[in-house]
């Protein structure tokens, strides 16, 4: 494995290029970044909704934060159990039937943005909304790989143990050992189309594969 560090602008050009150039022959393209918040995946992806626009490519942007499941079903376990992060925290056939699937080459473009409001747990009331042909989705949030989900480029932001533990809200520390099964069972930077190592989000690094390993 190879770390080649790269600074925050020409990290965003080289992943519009690769975005847009998956965009060839498909009516929408769904990217996810994947990530723990602290390694910045959705800041990423809000980095590229302009120069995808400029590039003739309007974008939209879902996080799974607005796809968690009920309270009921999330904290059953309790409120801080990592296995229940890991497995039933994120409603993924939601996300997949609301967003995903009416963006596949046969779909109707037709999303619900926001699903589920966690503050009020309740559903979010938000409207649907038509995506015309050429609109890149930018999808961001935690253990998105390895769970069947049909994207068409992933982005994995990933960071050592100690980084994320370091930085880390205190009272978010009990999420660690579900994004150390992650790391563990999925092994996503080896999933993803492109791996980033984010230990500092304001100094990237692009993760290469080494042509001698």
């Amino acid at each position: 494995m190879l770390v080649r560090p790269i600074a925050p602008g020409p990290l965003v050009a080289l992943l519009l290029d690769r975005v847009v150039r998956r965009t060839q022959d498909r009516p929408w393209t769904r990217v996810g970044f994947d990530g723990a918040p602290t390694a910045g995946p959705g800041e990423l992806a809000d980095a590229l909704v302009e120069p995808l626009r400029a590039a003739g490519h309007p974008a939209v942007r879902v996080d799974t934060a607005d796809f968690q499941r009920p309270a009921s079903v999330r904290l059953e376990l309790g409120r801080t159990n990592p296995d229940a992060y890991y497995q039933r925290w994120f409603d993924l056939a939601a996300l997949a039937r609301e967003v995903l699937d009416p963006l596949a080459p046969h779909g109707t473009g037709r999303i619900l943005p926001r699903y589920w409001d966690a503050g009020t747990d309740r559903s979010a009331r938000a409207p649907y909304r038509h995506l015309a042909p050429g609109t890149v989705l930018l999808l961001s949030g935690p253990l998105l790989q390895g769970a069947g989900l049909d994207l068409d480029l992933t982005v994995h932001c990933a960071q050592s143990a100690p980084a994320l533990a370091r930085r880390t809200p205190a009272d978010l520390q009990w999420t660690l050992p579900a994004y150390a099964r992650y790391a563990t069972e999925v092994q996503p930077g080896r999933l993803a189309d492109v791996a980033l190592r984010m230990d500092d989000p304001d100094h990237p690094a692009l993760v290469l594969a080494d042509p001698a390993g």
